[in-house]
């Protein structure tokens, strides 16, 4: 069972999921178009860093990076390979747009690349629609920009 929790990144087992991440990120694409936030940066209080442990074993993450009190912005998303398909990653998103409302913000907004189909896919699924860049971001030929307007949902 998949639990999830905000931690500070700073434990040995979440330093090896960010270098599993760094790792896969830069395989796919050059230096100047991974825009990774170290340990340090996530450490800082406009960040929320949400872990997905199954028992002990750490299997994702993701962050919500608070913007100028504007908008959330979804970082660090990543699954361990061997754990893909079971929806961890949909449940990390949920999560991360449930803290992005109790923080009082409705948009949600992420850079991803045109390298990983699996990610673009879940963003589609979850309801983001691809924008032009934002941010402190640039146009660089392998980046694609998403948000999601996002409400509390009236019962």
């Amino acid at each position: 069972m998949i639990t999830l929790q905000i931690e500070k990144p700073n434990k040995p087992q979440i330093a090896d999921l960010i270098r599993q991440s760094d790792k896969y990120l830069k395989s796919l694409y050059p230096p100047e178009c991974n825009y990774l936030m170290g340990v340090s940066t996530l450490l800082h209080p406009d960040i929320k860093f949400l872990t997905a442990r199954d028992g002990q074993k750490y299997v994702g993450c993701g962050v919500l990076r608070v913007v100028n009190g504007q908008y959330g912005e979804i970082k660090r998303m990543f699954v361990l390979p061997s754990e893909r398909g079971e929806g961890t990653g949909y449940k990390i998103l949920a999560e991360l747009q449930n803290i992005a409302l109790q923080l009082d913000l409705n948009i949600l907004r992420l850079e991803t690349g045109i390298n990983q189909p699996e990610a673009i896919k879940l963003y589609e699924k979850f309801g983001f629609h691809k924008i032009s860049v934002f941010g402190e971001y640039k146009p660089n030929g392998v980046s694609l920009f998403y948000e999601k307007r996002i409400v509390v949902e009236s019962g």
